[in-house]
C-alpha cells in the first residue's frame, strides 16, 4: 500500500472536496480541477486528459468530475456528454492500458423512475433526461474497456461545502410564511462526505480483492421525499434555535408537475445497497443522520 498514487479530477465540487480527505492517507495523492495549471484537469480537453494521466502514471484515478446542471444539460447536449461519458471512456482506456483502477460516480438518472421498488444494479436502464443520457453512456463507456472499476450510483447529493436543497429550504423558512415542495419524488439524500469515505473503504478493499471490481449502488439508508426532507430540515433547525418564518403546517406537498423544468426527473429514486453492503461488508447510516450533522455544522458557523 505504501507509495501508492491516486489521481483526483474534480477536486473542487462537493464529492472531489470531501475525497482530497479520504483519499490522503491511502497514498501520494495528485488533486486537480478544471482549472488546474500544471496538469490538464478539463474533461474537454480529451487528449489533455489522456496526457496527464500518463505523466502522472497513477495506481488509482478517481474521477469526481461531472457535468451535473440538469436542466442545461438539455440545451448542451454535446458539452454533457463530452464530460459525462467521453472523458470517463478515455480515462478508462488509460486505466486499462497502465493497470490502474478507475473510480467513477454515476447517477439514479439512469433509470426511468417507474414504480416503487428500490433500483438493482442489474435492472434495464431507460434514462429520461440528456444528463441520464450521458451518465449512462458514461458508465457503458467503462465497462466496455474492461478496466478495473468501481462504478458508485448515487442521488441526492449534498456537502456543507456550496449550495444545497437544506441550506435552500433553510433561507426561504426564514423569509417565506408558506413553502411548497415535491412529495412525488422519492430518493435518499447522501451526503459528499460519505461517498468519499465508503469509496476510500473500497479502494483499500479492491486492491485486496480485485474480483470486487463493478457497479455499486451507494446512497444513505431509508428514503424521503423532498417535501418531507425540507419539514425535516425545518424541524431540526427549529430545535436548533433558528427562528422560521413557515410554520410546519405551511409546507405544501404539491407533485413534480407543479414545477416544470427543461429535464424530466425520476420519481423513483430509491436505490437498493445489499450489494455495496455485502461486498465491501458495509453499515451505511440513515440520511437523517447525515443531515442532522450537517445542518449543526451550518448553524455554528453561522451564529
Amino acid at each position: 500500500m505504501t507509495n501508492m498514487k491516486i489521481l483526483l479530477f474534480g477536486k473542487n465540487g462537493q464529492v472531489g472536496w470531501e475525497l482530497q480527505r479520504s483519499l490522503a492517507p491511502l497514498g501520494e495523492l495528485v488533486a486537480l480541477g478544471s482549472d488546474s495549471q500544471s496538469l490538464c484537469g478539463d474533461f474537454t480537453n480529451l487528449e489533455g486528459i489522456a496526457q496527464t494521466v500518463r505523466t502522472v502514471a497513477p495506481d488509482i484515478i478517481v474521477n469526481a468530475a461531472a457535468y451535473t446542471a440538469v436542466d442545461k444539460a438539455e440545451s448542451e447536449p454535446e458539452l454533457a456528454r463530452t464530460i459525462n461519458a467521453l472523458a470517463p471512456g478515455i480515462l478508462a482506456q488509460e486505466a486499462k492500458r497502465s493497470g490502474a483502477w478507475l473510480i467513477h460516480y454515476s447517477s439514479d438518472y439512469v433509470f426511468d423512475g417507474s414504480g416503487d421498488t428500490p433500483w438493482l444494479e442489474t435492472d434495464p436502464t431507460g434514462p429520461l433526461s440528456v444528463y441520464g443520457k450521458t451518465k449512462l453512456e458514461g458508465e457503458e463507456a467503462i465497462c466496455a474497456t474492461g478496466c478495473q472499476h468501481l462504478i458508485f450510483r448515487t442521488s441526492w447529493v449534498y456537502a456543507a461545502r456550496g449550495g444545497n436543497f437544506a441550506k435552500t429550504m433553510l433561507r426561504l423558512a426564514r423569509e417565506r410564511d408558506s413553502l411548497t415542495v415535491i412529495d412525488d419524488q422519492i430518493g435518499a439524500p447522501t451526503g459528499a462526505d460519505l461517498l468519499a469515505d465508503v469509496s476510500a473503504h473500497a479502494i483499500r478493499a479492491a486492491l485486496q480483492h480485485p474480483e470486487v471490481s463493478g457497479l455499486y449502488h451507494l446512497v444513505a439508508s431509508g428514503q424521503t421525499s423532498w417535501y418531507s426532507y425540507a419539514g425535516f430540515v425545518i424541524d431540526v433547525a427549529r430545535q436548533m434555535g433558528i427562528d422560521t418564518k413557515t410554520a410546519p403546517e405551511a409546507i405544501q406537498p404539491v407533485p413534480t408537475s407543479a414545477f416544470p423544468l427543461p429535464a424530466p426527473r425520476p420519481k423513483n429514486s430509491r436505490l437498493d445497497t445489499g450489494k455495496l453492503q455485502n461486498t465491501f461488508d458495509l453499515n451505511l447510516p440513515h440520511w437523517q443522520n447525515g443531515i442532522t450533522r450537517m445542518l449543526t455544522e451550518i448553524i455554528e458557523k453561522q451564529s
